[in-house]
């Protein structure tokens, strides 16, 4: 028997058996269990089988973390063991009955936007390497300066900024669609006419260029260019009313009908009703999202990479992702990802003092890679699998993170784009900005680490667990 077929089989054991296990997928980092009684699980034995760097339960699944590339060759040995299979799709509507009211609002913003981060994480890429290639300096090096670059390469980078952007209510009105039920297509088409050209640019009218068109002379009418919560609500409210006039209209009809009166119907509720009521309600939520970002003293910071993680472990940090892109859309750069990023990079300074200061190699081969996780920006194996199970480098990370995240605050970073931190998330920052985001994760992973050398871990710390 292989190591990985081994493995396979002490974890279905160690979860309950094959009779307790309703079905089993995977994500890039983690098996996720489907078990009928989560009570029969032995949380000890799972955390001791090889290459297991942490398990919990949340959102209606058992998540044992095994890392990119090992968690697919268990998943298949655990499928060949005879464990039922099913998609993520399929468990997600497993999950979707389980959890409380603002459990499954919180899963079902992150079914919509989760899937449309990657674009938005290659926009900010986009914007990261205009600005290296912009600078003076870097010109120099060519023998160049910025008045020798031609339009038409500008016209190019601005294709590749600007993109996403400006149909941005589409891909939110195709992806909201999709996730309640409705044809995505006609999602993208309604988010697609909510920034048509035919009417006034949202940008252009702010800046005083354009005027609003006038409907029955006294509604404004715009397009929404770069607006997230009316595509939101008109993508949920859009997927209801075509399954409600799909159960209405003949079958032989359906094709034409069912489209024709979806789009008809909602381009005008979006248009005249939600969208003017939603941008305001979204401009309030920026205003005061930004406003908390400029308290002084760097105290927006402090709180917010002190707590991230702790919200991060309850599952519910994906209704973050409609502000950072509500941010950079409104001001063009997101003061809130340097600040994320102290509190990913000092959860990964924690681990590492823990595998550095650990004699046990199986401790150590855990925290080490956990460490590396981290700093690429995955943090659960860290969080799972290492600090929060001795408890105290958890919150040496929290810690550390709050006095990252305070300096991130007081030297005014502002990321490119968003979903991407520590060392990947240089690339948000190839300006003026680059040494002193390296900076803040050096402080950040600076203090988490002291702290849990000094404080925060002792080998007695893994005695007392094992008794």
């Amino acid at each position: 028997m292989s190591v990985n077929s081994q493995i396979a089989k002490e974890l279905i054991e160690a979860v309950g058996g094959e009779s307790n296990i309703s079905s089993v997928a995977h994500c890039a980092t983690r098996l996720r269990i489907m078990v009928n009684d989560k009570e029969k699980i032995n949380q000890e034995q799972v955390e001791n089988i090889e290459k297991v760097k942490g398990a919990f339960y949340n959102s209606g699944q058992y998540q044992v973390i095994f890392g990119t590339g090992t968690v697919n060759k268990i998943f298949a040995e655990v499928v060949d063991q005879g464990v039922s299979e099913s998609s993520r799709d399929e468990q997600k509507a497993d999950v979707k009955k389980q959890g409380n009211l603002f459990q499954r609002i919180i899963r079902t913003f992150g079914d919509v936007f989760v899937p449309i981060i990657p674009v938005l994480v290659a926009t900010g890429l986009f914007m990261g390497l205009r600005g290296l290639v912009m600078q003076e300096t870097v010109l120099a090096f060519f023998g160049m300066a910025p008045e020798d670059i031609s339009d038409n390469f500008l016209l190019f980078t601005e294709v590749l900024t600007d993109t996403a952007f400006v149909f941005l209510p589409a891909l939110v009105a195709w992806s909201a669609f999709r996730v309640f039920g409705g044809s995505p297509v006609i999602g993208l088409v309604l988010g697609l006419m909510l920034v048509s050209p035919a009417l006034p640019n949202a940008w252009a009218v702010a800046a005083g260029d354009a005027e609003p068109l006038m409907f029955f002379g006294v509604l404004p009418v715009l397009g929404y260019q770069g607006s997230v919560l009316p595509a939101f609500i008109a993508g949920l409210v859009g997927a209801k009313m075509e399954k409600w006039i799909r159960n209405k209209v003949p079958e032989s009809l359906d094709l034409i009908v069912t489209p024709f009166l979806t789009l008809l119907i909602m381009i005008s509720l979006a248009l005249f009703v939600l969208g003017p009521v939603l941008h305001s309600v979204e401009e309030i939520i920026l205003s005061a999202t930004v406003a908390v970002l400029d308290w002084p003293l760097g105290i927006a910071g402090l709180l917010i990479g002190f707590s991230n993680q702790i919200i991060v472990i309850t599952g519910v940090h994906h209704v973050f992702n409609m502000m950072e892109i509500g941010l950079l859309e409104s001001l063009g750069f997101n003061p809130y990802n340097a600040i994320i990023t102290a509190s990913v990079a000092a959860q990964g300074g924690a681990a590492l003092a823990v595998g550095l200061k650990t004699k046990s190699k199986k401790l150590k081969a855990l925290a080490l890679p956990s460490s590396l996780s981290a700093f690429l920006g995955i943090t659960e194996p860290a969080i799972f699998g290492v600090n929060l199970r001795y408890g105290k480098p958890f919150i040496m990370g929290l810690i550390g993170g709050g006095v990252g995240g305070f300096f991130a605050s007081i030297m005014n970073l502002q990321g490119t784009g968003m979903s991407i931190t520590v060392i990947p998330g240089t690339l948000l920052y190839l300006n003026e900005q680059l040494f002193l985001y390296i900076l803040v994760n050096l402080i950040a992973i600076g203090v988490a680490f002291s702290l849990t050398w000094v404080f925060g871990y002792s080998d007695l710390d893994k005695v007392k667990e094992n008794k």
